[in-house]
């Protein structure tokens, strides 16, 4: 019988904030849940095209995943990302960013936010503004509608784009992450500079990281930021800033279009030192590490007891575990290395 803890409070008295300090003293504020693992587009860096999907009975209900997600509140987080897969394909997930909305209301969360591929985003942007999601992040790595479909094996640039102006409309912030590909994104680097800019929207840029076995060669999709960085300078003038935004990515300023680029680098410079986030997968597995196999089983305490203590304790034990860095290496010859996909948690 299934025993849902109560909505833990978000009182010190419930999880102190110690908890949520690791070893190495970085303070954990920031948690990415997923909510499924499932997608509606297979890109080529992400998945394989043939991919296998866990069983729906092995996936958090959307109580279980609020339930899971207020712990964390609790406990300290003040950033709370959704991710999946595709997090706009799960069935229920508007009546989770509803009923999250209250810990927003409250103060004990700072920002409830999403990334997502953009394909669901007209649908939902109205809704999501509604329950109090200031920004969201839409991956899209290309501005051509041949290279888009060839990259996502399926979509539809122009829903795509559709999306992103139904969020704009809707008062959302929008920053565009792009995965860096070689042969792909020195060709529209500029592009996607001048479109992002001309809208008032940020762009990243994310080096592809080796996570699950895609049916490509990982070395043939790698793009260094360093050498990205050294081809848009040649052409625009670039200011480091001090700004974050609670993730990895560091910021410049683009002194021609007084637009800000982002540089996430887990690949060529690691930034683990900082590193402040957790995941949480759709089967309720801690990961608190992206380039790591550790997991720690959330879904076990979180339905052992009605009063929430067993899952606080069980967060507060893998927090204690963070380990100091990731493995990511991108070589020829080997398997991936992590067997696990980028969709089972978002990146």
């Amino acid at each position: 019988m299934l025993h849902a803890p109560s909505a833990p409070t978000t009182s010190a008295s419930a999880t102190s904030p110690c908890a949520m300090v690791d070893l190495f003293g970085r303070r954990v504020s920031y948690l990415r849940l997923s909510v499924t693992d499932r997608c509606d587009l297979r890109c080529l860096y992400c998945m394989a095209e043939d991919m296998t999907f866990l069983p729906r009975d092995q996936v958090l209900s959307i109580e279980e995943l609020d339930l899971m997600a207020s712990a964390f509140v609790a406990a300290g987080i003040t950033k709370l990302r959704i991710t999946g897969g595709e997090p706009l394909v799960r069935k229920g997930v508007m009546d989770l960013f509803a009923g999250l909305s209250r810990h927003l209301k409250s103060g004990a969360l700072k920002e409830l936010t999403l990334t997502t591929n953009g394909t669901q985003l007209a649908r939902h942007a109205e809704d999501l503004a509604r329950a109090g999601v200031k920004r969201v992040n839409v991956s899209l790595d290309t501005l051509d509608a041949e290279r888009f479909r060839a990259i996502t094996r399926r979509g539809s640039l122009g829903v795509v784009m559709d999306g992103i102006r139904a969020a704009l409309e809707a008062g959302l912030k929008v920053k565009l992450n792009a995965v860096a590909l070689a042969g792909v994104t020195p060709d529209e680097v500029f592009d996607l500079i001048h479109f992002t800019h001309g809208r008032g929207m940020d762009l990243t840029f994310i080096e592809t990281m080796p996570l699950g076995d895609v049916g490509v060669d990982r070395i043939d999709q790698y793009f260094p930021l360093d050498a990205l960085r050294r081809l848009i300078e040649a052409r625009l003038t670039l200011t480091d800033t001090s700004e974050r935004t609670g993730g990895p990515a560091r910021y410049t300023r683009v002194a021609e279009t007084g637009g800000r680029l982002g540089f996430i680098t887990p690949m060529s410079h690691s930034f683990c030192e900082s590193c402040n986030r957790v995941r949480v997968s759709a089967t309720g597995m801690l990961h608190t590490c992206l380039g790591q196999e550790d997991a720690f089983d959330l879904k076990a305490p979180l339905r052992a007891s009605a009063d929430g203590a067993a899952l606080r304790a069980a967060i507060a034990g893998a927090i204690r575990a963070k380990p100091r860095g990731h493995d990511f290496v991108i070589a020829r010859v080997g398997t991936p290395a992590l067997a696990r996909h980028m969709s089972a948690l978002g990146g």
